[in-house]
């Protein structure tokens, strides 16, 4: 019994919306935790920071 087209597009289509939805719920977890709160505003701050003047 072999696999047919229909059963492979099933499978990739599932394990697709799977893969995607556990990279968006770590990405989301890894922005919101608690610890990394101070690197972003850091990060956020130092673009403002660095600026002296208007550029000309």
């Amino acid at each position: 019994m072999g696999i047919d087209h229909e059963s492979l597009v099933a499978f990739a289509k599932t394990f697709g919306l799977i893969y995607l939805v556990v990279m968006f719920l770590i990405s989301v977890a890894y922005a919101f935790w608690p610890s990394k709160k101070g690197e972003f505003d850091r990060a956020a701050r130092s673009v403002l920071d660095d600026e002296e003047g208007p550029c000309r």
